[in-house]
């Protein structure tokens, strides 16, 4: 402004000179008409140019300030180096702005922003997922309409929000979200959301897995406990002592089974992934699979062994031999005297799958998916019965899992059963090439 004021008074006192000038050559009439002139002139021009800066700050219009003459070119000239600076503020703030957005959008949890209303003014993908919304129909409503589980309505208008509290997906079946709302700026919120379904299962599983070691333990324990106090208390023959101690021997032995088994489920979780470098030969694997089974079943089965040759198997040899030893135990330990247990090996390039068949008992189709769980049993009186710890199948199934393998169960109540593990071809080499690259290597 000081610049302007001074331009002006220095154009005024050019006029009047030249006023003053004109006066003296052809008399005061002519000098004070030139100096009104002159005035008038300049005050139309600034006139001019107040009227176009009137007319763009009605219509601000980017990269369109107009362009002016004399001492307001200056002016325009600031006003144009302004308007670019803004332009590239908000070119700025549109930036950051696309980038807090695309880091929303692949933020792993829901986020979703509510004014101090809770209506919601942007989520993210997961979100929308989470909460069943969208984003584009319904910006602008209340997240309550929306989603409408009583709990979570009474959460929102609660204000307490210092815990999250936990919700049912409102679709997907199963699916628990974590849900919290954190207040920010003036007066409005981030409503976030987790999906902790596995963690849930995790903690489920955890708990029956506490309960179930803790029922399976507490029988031998509880025989122990009541024979040692028997002995303790009583006088006893010899014959008896030597019953109650055979008894509690094999209580004993059951709980070493149990831990055993524990202990092999822990290092399966937490060992490396096999090798694809050590070759499994499964010829004498399955010879002696076969002659652990008929030891077993003590000549009450027909053990059959049904093996191709011409491939082995990649992996840890120890692991694939506990899960095969496993299947086999189970069958025979299910299957009443009498009956027959076939193992079978087959397998190509294409892969290979070991399957153990047999005439037993069978299991009823609801029972099937859960078989692989820890301490899962369809009879646990008979389970006990056969010494079994509950664990096998939970062994055979990470021991397949870390192996790339599946396994395959195929059962019919009272009609036998067919557990198979199937291996993806990179698990399975041949014979032949596997011996000749040996002899190449030596």
């Amino acid at each position: 402004m000081d610049h302007l004021l001074l331009r002006t008074v220095i154009a005024v006192s050019l006029i009047a000179v030249a006023a003053v000038l004109i006066g003296l050559i052809f008399g005061a009439v002519w000098g004070w008409a030139s100096f009104s002139g002159g005035v008038l002139l300049l005050l139309l021009h600034h006139v001019r140019h107040v009227d176009l800066l009137i007319d763009w700050l009605k219509r601000p219009t980017p990269g369109q300030v107009p362009d002016g003459r004399g001492i307001w070119d200056y002016v325009f000239a600031l006003l144009h180096r302004f308007e670019r600076a803004q332009t590239r503020q908000r070119q700025q703030i549109a930036r950051t702005l696309a980038r807090f957005r695309q880091a929303g959008r692949a933020h792993p949890d829901g986020v979703v922003i509510l004014d101090a209303d809770n209506r919601i003014e942007w989520c993210n993908d997961t979100a929308e997922s989470h909460l069943d919304l969208n984003v584009e129909t319904d910006a602008g409503q209340p997240v309550t309409n929306l989603v409408r589980q009583p709990e979570f309505v009474a959460y929102v208008e609660s204000g307490d929000f210092a815990r999250p509290m936990e919700l049912r997906a409102p679709r997907g079946a199963g699916v628990v979200l974590s849900v919290q709302i954190i207040p920010y700026g003036d007066a409005q919120k981030l409503l976030l959301s987790r999906d902790v379904t596995r963690l849930e299962k995790l903690e489920t599983m955890r708990r029956d897995f506490v309960a179930n070691v803790s029922h399976e333990l507490r029988t031998p324990l509880t025989v122990l406990s009541g024979f040692l106090e028997t002995i303790k208390e009583l006088q006893l023959d010899p014959k008896r002592s030597r019953d109650y101690l055979n008894l509690m021997a094999e209580q004993s032995k059951r709980m070493q089974r149990i831990v055993d088994d524990l202990l092999t489920l822990s290092t399966l979780e937490s060992a490396p992934e096999p090798s694809l470098g050590d070759r499994i030969r499964v010829a004498p694997l399955l010879d002696r699979l076969r002659a652990e089974a008929e030891a077993l079943s003590g000549g009450k089965h027909r053990i059959v062994l049904d093996a191709e040759p011409g491939f082995d198997l990649l992996g840890s040899e120890n692991e694939i031999a506990s899960a095969f030893g496993n299947l086999a135990t189970n069958a025979i330990r299910y299957t009443p005297a009498g009956g027959e247990v076939r193992l079978t090996w087959r397998a190509t390039a294409d892969g290979a799958e070991f399957a153990v068949e047999d005439s037993g008992l069978g299991i009823a189709t609801e029972h099937i998916p859960r078989l692989t769980e820890r301490f899962y049993r369809v009879d646990r009186g008979r389970s006990r019965e056969t010494g079994g710890t509950g664990l096998g199948l939970a062994i055979v199934k990470h021991v397949l899992t870390r192996h790339q393998a599946t396994l395959e169960i195929i059962s019919e109540h009272g009609k036998g059963s067919r557990f198979a593990a199937r291996f993806p071809a990179r698990r399975a080499v041949r014979v032949v090439a596997a011996a000749a690259g040996a002899s190449h290597a030596g």
